[in-house]
């Protein structure tokens, strides 16, 4: 049995505590959503010398389950999970690049972006599937009778949850909202096997009907409502501080949708702080679609208001969210971490994930949004130019080659593609080709000036 203990809580502070083996989504007091709690007083009993010098030492090694990205922290995450019940496919360790040509674009010397789409199943969700997946196998281990994993999803989420459960033998049942997924993220699950439903609604039905079949405690819910998602993935915040050796960067730029991943960073951030392996937090912007922004309505009230918006439609398909299930958290997380929201609109996000990528990036639409944002910020001189930055990057632009090809064929409805680069059709001789060379070189030094 580990030294340390986690349990749930409610976050409006419930006084009731809850153990994670239990099924359980809601605090039956008030209803609202659960948190997942250390002992703090227990971690404390190591430095944070020390606790920086063990990360140190798994990080990207091959000892099982340590050499993950989150089972490297696993006495932060779930400390008391056998290591034989883990479902791990070494996720995490993702780069953190240095954006240095975009950034001379935007005038910030130090910008870099977090590619958490360099992963398994190709975004960030496989940080905390790997920790519901695997408390749920040693659920099942110790006798519970827990007959699938179930969720709602915009493409990533049942992509992450079906490898998982194909990797532990667990059956996965995603519902999906039809035509409303990308062919890469839609063929992802049922390659691994689950049980895929294609429904005649948004993801918000979605969410409301998984809700409703979870209710059976025989299917087990899989979506960032349930904080063992959460605890996975605030992992990226404690890797991403390590990369830059212990030290905290001044803003993070965050695309928003159903917001899980708000709230997630910043337990990450507090708990480096409260343990003392940093000093400062940085601020933390959320970057929504102007389609789906519900966040952003609300911050323009600073919070007073909240009111769910009906989702348009967006290229950025995963944050396509109109009533956002941690939009409690995510406030409580912004207001810890002087944190603002700014959105972008569909040809801001097209045209600047484009851009992005002609400075070496490949960059998904969600991405877009969040560098769409940055940019604005920039302008409005919130960021300054020597700040230290770092934008989250939530998943992989192959996700999305149909998007990018259409983008660069002219082919997306109201937008202008300012960047797009068409094949260019030529005579198949010498002095065809090194026209079409010299034109190009020419047009990448216009671009560069």
């Amino acid at each position: 049995m580990s030294e340390y203990g986690a349990w749930f809580e409610c976050v409006n502070g419930c006084p009731t505590r809850f153990g994670l083996f239990e099924i359980i989504y809601r605090c039956p007091s008030c209803g609202d959503l659960l948190d997942v709690v250390h002992d703090v007083g227990a971690l404390r009993r190591r430095s944070a010398a020390a606790w920086m010098q063990l990360f140190d030492e798994r990080y990207r090694r091959n000892d099982f389950p340590y050499g993950s990205g989150v089972w490297g922290k696993k006495e932060w995450v779930v400390p008391f999970l056998d290591n034989e019940n883990i479902v791990s496919t070494y996720e995490g360790g993702t780069n953190l690049l240095w954006a240095e040509r975009y950034g001379r674009v935007l005038g910030v010397e130090d910008l870099w972006v977090k590619q958490c789409g360099n992963s398994h199943t190709g975004s960030f969700k496989d940080l905390g599937m790997t920790v519901l997946v695997s408390v749920v196998k040693q659920m099942i281990a110790e006798g519970q009778q827990i007959d699938a994993i179930a969720c709602a999803s915009t493409g990533d989420t049942s992509a992450a949850l079906a490898n998982y459960c194909a990797a532990s033998g667990i059956p996965a049942v995603v519902l999906l909202p039809r035509d409303k997924v990308s062919p890469a993220q839609l063929v992802q699950p049922l390659a691994n096997g689950a049980l895929v439903l294609s429904l005649d609604t948004d993801f918000d039905g979605c969410m409301a009907l998984v809700q409703e079949i979870t209710k059976e405690r025989n299917v087990y819910l899989a979506n960032s409502m349930n904080s063992l998602r959460i605890e996975g993935q605030k992992t990226v915040a404690i890797e991403l501080v390590q990369q830059f050796d212990w030290e905290v960067p001044d803003w993070v730029v965050i695309p928003g949708g159903n917001l899980g991943n708000v709230s997630a960073l910043g337990n990450g951030f507090l708990m480096m702080r409260d343990l003392g392996l940093i000093q400062k937090l940085p601020r933390i912007a959320v970057a929504q679609a102007e389609n789906a922004n519900p966040l952003y309505r609300a911050y323009l009230s600073h919070f007073e208001t909240f009111e769910p918006v009906q989702a348009k439609k967006t290229l950025a398909s995963a944050i396509q969210i109109g009533n956002p299930v941690s939009y409690k958290r995510a406030v409580r997380t912004l207001q810890q971490f002087d944190g603002v929201v700014e959105q972008a609109s569909e040809a801001e996000l097209a045209d600047e994930a484009a851009l992005a990528d002609r400075t070496g990036m490949f960059n998904d639409p969600h991405t877009g949004v969040a560098l769409a944002v940055l940019r604005k910020l920039v302008t409005r001189k919130l960021i300054r130019p020597k700040q230290r930055v770092v934008v989250i990057s939530t998943a992989h632009g192959l996700k999305f080659a149909e998007q990018k090809a259409a983008y660069h064929q002219g082919q997306l409805e109201g937008i202008q593609s300012r960047f797009a680069n068409r094949p260019v059709e030529t005579g198949a001789d010498l002095d065809a080709v090194l026209g079409a060379i010299k034109r190009y070189a020419d047009r990448v030094k216009l671009l560069e000036s």
